[in-house]
């Protein structure tokens, strides 16, 4: 009974309730907005780094690439003007225009890759925006002997910010290489899911696969299994993360499935959109104005 009435007899908790002025809460709403307004300030330079990040990654081979179509328009230069006949001539122009063609092909991929649109976004073909960093891979991937494989099921477009989607593509894409031996084979989809209104892109290796006790923490903020190479490159912990967050900002969603020795597959998906119309205005064509 009487531990009953101790019970009964202790003094209840104190409450400490904080009053703020209006002019200590407006200073807080003010620094809030200040530290919403850097953090989203740091996500962009965290961005830009890692998009420079990854073109570190193919500047070598890029800058191979183009010390052989500048051999090649000079060799074929050179045979033009020593061999005076049409045939020899025509042949000559062939190459160079080729060799010319594909410079343009590399440079409009990396262009299309490194313009900043902040966060702008509109309808674009999911094609073209994989096939303009495919052309950036391309060497690189020839380089370790991998082999890239394209298979596309319809002509998707969704509304994105292209510099945005192509980082989380190159980003994936380079993972992959890293992850094969070469003589392995790395497969691009692309599907257009009319059912479920989305645009689809995988990005399939054949490489190792991600243990079972790693794959809960892949797209944690710095949580990495590789190390920094002699580069400086890789190792950070950001890349997948960021790609999580780019496509959940396009109100889409990336999943990853794998097998220990059968390799990963990445896939994004994107809500579709309709194909831009364009009308003809002064001998070119332009996008039609949207309703409304």
């Amino acid at each position: 009974m009487g531990h009953v009435d101790r019970c009964f007899a202790r003094e209840p908790r104190h409450q400490h309730v904080v009053i703020m002025n209006s002019q200590e809460l407006d200073n807080l709403t003010t620094e809030n907005q200040q530290l919403k307004q850097q953090l989203t300030e740091l996500k962009q330079q965290l961005m830009t780094a890692q998009k420079m990040s990854s073109v570190g990654e193919l500047a070598s081979s890029i800058t191979h690439e183009f010390n052989n179509i500048l051999t090649t328009v000079i060799n074929y230069a050179k045979l033009g003007m020593r061999h005076r006949t049409d045939e020899m001539r025509d042949k000559a122009f062939d190459k160079i225009l080729a060799a010319g063609q594909r410079a343009s092909k590399i440079t409009t991929g990396m262009l299309s890759y490194a313009r900043s649109r902040g966060d702008r976004r509109e309808p674009m073909q999911i094609k073209q925006l994989v096939d303009d960093i495919l052309v950036l891979v391309e060497k690189d991937l020839h380089v370790h002997r991998i082999e890239c494989r394209v298979d596309v099921q319809g002509d998707p477009y969704a509304e994105v910010n292209a510099s945005q989607v192509q980082q989380v593509l190159l980003n994936l894409i380079i993972n992959a290489r890293q992850a094969m031996e070469p003589g392995g084979v790395l497969t691009v989809g692309i599907v257009e899911d009319s059912e479920q209104q989305m645009a689809e892109i995988s990005v399939q290796d054949t490489g190792s696969g991600i243990p079972a006790e790693t794959l809960p923490h892949i797209f944690e903020k710095f949580y990495s299994t590789k190390s920094v190479d002699g580069q400086g490159q890789g190792g950070t912990g950001l890349g997948l993360a960021l790609c999580k967050d780019v496509i959940e900002s396009h109100r889409g969603r990336i999943r990853v499935e794998t097998a220990i020795g059968h390799g990963t597959r990445f896939t994004i998906k994107l809500p579709l959109v309709a194909k831009p119309s364009f009308r003809r205005d002064s001998n070119s064509e332009v996008p039609a104005q949207r309703a409304g």
